[in-house]
């Protein structure tokens, strides 16, 4: 199975794809840096993550995306990009039928440290250690979009399947997805 992991932000994107499939080892695919310059406006930044990741998910073809999630400060404008950047990250999910999952920060640190407070330091060593890397990848952020996707493959592993961003439970508590919503509510899509 491939996971393209990605740690959004709306000036830098890291995203990391791996490759993990039974009890086998873990194999770092590609990993990088989606880097915008600040003097663009926002939302020609966020196109450019769509178009980056666009090109990304057609070349490496991830049977799953995986995404941290909002870490919301006290600055309510850098919350609002940062939705936005999400938002355009969940709309190339579903626009190329691969679905999504989130993770909180303490999840993933959890998943490849064992601890959820531990430092960012901490989850890049441990990183390149479960990828066999020769170095740390540089910065955080490749390293954590490394570590969203090695999360996900190892909840994979475990068996804790979790329900994708693109999932909607009705009132008779099943779930389906948004697109089976869609076609089955279509007056209700504006």
């Amino acid at each position: 199975m491939v996971v393209l992991g990605i740690d959004p932000g709306s000036l830098a994107t890291g995203y990391g794809v791996v490759f993990g499939e039974g009890n086998g080892p873990f194999r770092a695919i590609s990993c990088g840096l989606i880097r915008l310059h600040p003097r663009k406006s926002h939302a020609v930044r966020v196109g450019e993550i769509y178009r980056e990741l666009s090109q990304l998910m057609s070349e490496l073809k991830p049977d799953r995306v995986a995404i941290e999630t909002a870490f919301v400060g006290k600055n309510v404008q850098s919350a609002l990009k940062l939705g936005q950047v999400r938002g355009a990250i969940m709309a190339l999910s579903f626009n190329c039928g691969v679905p999504l999952f989130e993770y909180a920060p303490r999840e993933v640190k959890s998943a490849v440290t064992g601890r959820g407070g531990a430092a960012k330091e901490q989850v890049a060593f441990m990183v390149a250690s479960m990828l066999s890397l020769s170095s740390v990848p540089k910065p955080f952020d490749v390293t954590d979009a490394l570590g969203v996707a090695l999360c996900d493959l190892l909840r994979c592993r475990g068996g804790q399947q979790r329900q994708t961003t693109a999932e909607v439970k009705g009132s008779g508590g099943g779930s389906g997805s948004w697109s089976d919503f869609v076609r089955a509510s279509p007056d209700r899509v504006l």
